[in-house]
Order: structure tokens, then sequence, then C-alpha cells
């Protein structure tokens, strides 16, 4: 769609190439936790699935010659509002000049802004799932810090039966994933519970256990979040922290079928009309500095649809 109030040009090849090439991109999970849901509209309401909408029952029962009880799809209304978020950078010409290659200098700039963007993202949806302010109570929230998983001899299969059990009375589904940070992971790794289910094997590598955790656990996906960052204000020495932390795990149906409305824990929801992906990249002119600025940008609302599609655990 041509845009007549900017001189920016759209650089949907700076943006394919970072999502083909970049390893380091695909790292995010954000985005496999709340998947993207395209809208037209920035602000209104959209129907999704919750527990009620899928719990209810219906009489089904009908007279000798009568017509069939007549039922609708029953949704709730949800309302959401994508907000702004940008970012740019600019590249002087006189700094162009001392690149041999233009591309892959604009490649650069333009991949240093797409994992700020993708960062700032990650810990808006870390801090949205692992919430013990939404998830509070028996039923969506289990601590677990006295068996915490640090320890090797901690029963964790069972503690993640447990929630997924949580879930499937909640919300009536088989939860499919379970989320965690890296430290988590290294745990798991290590624990005997786990270790237990590979008899016989001569030598039980990492990548065995990897390879067979989420069928270990009965889930489709094993969303390990690995991303750092440097929580320290501007202008205080560095202090690195993990986004997802290894405070909480969570067991979790993902709404990630190809329908809007399939049931889950949440979506990130993308205004489209100025936002056709999840990061825009695009580049305008500046004169006054003899440069080309290079922008990122994002219309996005991370929303939980249903905090009962989830079960929030403390491990430490």
């Amino acid at each position: 769609m041509a845009r007549y109030d900017t001189y920016a040009v759209p650089r949907a090849d700076l943006g394919e190439a970072i999502r083909e090439y970049d390893i380091n991109a695909q790292t995010f999970i954000g985005l496999k936790v709340l998947p993207v849901r395209g809208v037209q509209k920035k602000a209104a309401t959209m129907s999704v699935h919750t527990r009620e909408s899928l719990l209810k029952t219906a009489d089904v029962e009908a007279a000798k010659g009568a017509a069939a009880n007549r039922i609708g799809l029953e949704f709730e209304d949800l309302a959401y509002a994508c907000t702004k978020k940008k970012l740019e950078m600019p590249l002087l010409d006189e700094d162009k000049a001392n690149y041999a290659s233009d591309l892959e200098l604009e490649f650069e700039t333009a991949e240093t802004l797409y994992h700020k963007l993708l960062m700032a993202q990650e810990i808006r949806i870390a801090a949205l799932i692992f919430n013990t302010t939404t998830w509070t109570g028996a039923s969506l929230y289990t601590d677990n810090s006295g068996a915490a998983w640090g320890t090797a001899t901690s029963a964790v299969i069972a503690q993640i039966a447990a929630a997924k059990t949580k879930v499937r009375d909640n919300a009536g589904v088989e939860p499919d994933a379970l989320i965690i940070d890296a430290v988590n992971m290294d745990n798991l790794l290590k624990n005997d519970d786990i270790l237990a289910r590979f008899p016989g094997a001569a030598v039980v590598d990492e990548r065995m256990i990897r390879a067979n955790l989420a069928a270990i656990f009965g889930l489709e996906h094993l969303l390990v979040g690995k991303k750092r960052y440097d929580s320290a204000k501007e202008g205080q020495a560095f202090v690195s922290a993990s986004v997802w932390g290894d405070t909480y795990a969570m067991v979790a149906k993902i709404s990630n079928g190809s329908i809007g409305r399939t049931p889950g824990l949440g979506r990130t929801i993308l205004w489209t009309a100025d936002t056709p992906e999840n990061v825009t990249v695009d580049q305008y002119r500046e004169e006054q500095t003899e440069g080309e600025i290079y922008r990122v940008k994002q219309y996005t609302d991370e929303k939980v649809f249903d905090k009962y599609f989830g079960h929030l655990m403390k491990t430490k």
C-alpha cells in the first residue's frame, strides 16, 4: 500500500534478510509463547476463546419430528489497543564510504535495531507471563521452591504433571508447552528423574536429553528463553540479567493455530495496516546530517486471553 505521508522507503529486503539468515534473532521465544495475530484496526475488540466459551454444554435432546436445537459460536470479546514502538539509527555518508559493501553495513545497522526492538518485546512478554499478580491462587500457581529445580533429586516430572492437570481441569484443554529459561533448562539436564528415563543407554548426553524432554513431560513444545540484557540504568555499571529468569516456569496451552480464535494463552496482536510484519524496516534521507536514517517499528499489543490456559510454578 502506497504511503504519501512519509518520505521513508520500506526496506522489506533487510527485514527478510535478518529473519532468514540471523540465527540470533531466532532465539527469542516471546512470539512462540504469544504468537502474532494480525488485525486491520489499531484498537478494537476481537472474539477469542476463553474457558467459559469452550466448556459450555448444550441441550442435545430433540423430540420426534422436532428441529435440532440450534447454537452459535461462542466467544468472548476482548478489547485491545496496539501502540507504536520504534527505534532508528543514522548511517552517515562518510561512514558508508569506509565500507566495501553498502549492503553489509545496511544489514548490520538494521540488525542492531531489529534486535533491540525484539528484546524490548521479549521483556514485555516475559513480564506478562511470569507474573504472580495474574497467576495467583492454588489453581493457577504452585510454589515448588521447597523442591527447587536446582536440586537434582527434585521430582520435576511430577511437578510438571501436576501443573498439566491444573490446566486441564481449569480450561478443559490439554497443555502443550513448557516455558522456562536457560538456567532451569540446565537444571533439568541434571535431574535424577529425567536421567532415569534413559535406562540401558551407554551414554546419556545433553543432545539426547534435549531431544526427548518435551516427550518425557508429555508436551509438544519446550520453549527455552536464553536472552540476557543489561538491566542497569543509563550511566550505571553493567548488570547482566535473564529476560525470563529461573524463578518461574509455566505449563501452558499455546494458541498456535492458523485461525486467530484458536484456544490458547494469548496472542501478540499486530496492526498490519502500518506494520505488516512484527518488525518493519524502513529508511529515509536526512540531509542536515548527510546520512540515511534506518528505522524499525511495530504496532503491537501483547495480550493474555485467558490466564486459565496456563499454570505458573515457582522453581527456586
